[in-house]
C-alpha cells in the first residue's frame, strides 16, 4: 500500500506513556477512554492513556499526540509502519508505535506535531 492511499487522523487527546509495576491495579476509568494501550512483559507494564487520568507510575513521559492510520488494515499489507517511521526519522521526529488488530498508531511529542504532519504530507500521506 502506498503512502498516498493512507489516511491519518490526529486523535483529540494528549497522552502520557507510563511505566508501571507489573502488579499495578489499573483505574476502571480507563475503559471509558477513546484510546488507551496496555502492554505487559516479564519486565514491565506499559500504559498509554489520556493525560487527564491520574496514574501513579514508576516513570512517565507526557505531552504525546496520537496519529491513527485509517483501517482496518489487512495483515498481508507490508511496510506501513516502516514507511511512517522512516518518514518521521528523516525529519528527526521520535515516535512511540502501537499496533492493534485493525490498525497502527504513532505517538509523537506534541511540539513535533506540525513538523510531523508536514513531513508526512510531503510524502503523500493524507490527514482527515
Amino acid at each position: 500500500m502506498s503512502s498516498s492511499n493512507l489516511v491519518l487522523t490526529v486523535l483529540k487527546e494528549t497522552y502520557t506513556i507510563h511505566k508501571l509495576e507489573r502488579n499495578t491495579t489499573l483505574p476502571e476509568v480507563l475503559t471509558e477512554c477513546e484510546f488507551y494501550s496496555l502492554s505487559k512483559t516479564q519486565q514491565e507494564l506499559s500504559l498509554v492513556c489520556s493525560e487527564q487520568i491520574f496514574i501513579q507510575s514508576e516513570n512517565s513521559s507526557s505531552d504525546w499526540k496520537c496519529l491513527k492510520v485509517a483501517g482496518p488494515l489487512d495483515f498481508n499489507l507490508t511496510g506501513i509502519l516502516a514507511g511512517l517511521s522512516d518518514t518521521l526519522a528523516k525529519a528527526k521526529i521520535s515516535i512511540f508505535a502501537i499496533s492493534t488488530f485493525n490498525t497502527d498508531y504513532i505517538l509523537i511529542q506534541k511540539q513535533d506535531l506540525e513538523a510531523a504532519q508536514t513531513a508526512l504530507i510531503s510524502q503523500g500521506y493524507q490527514f482527515k
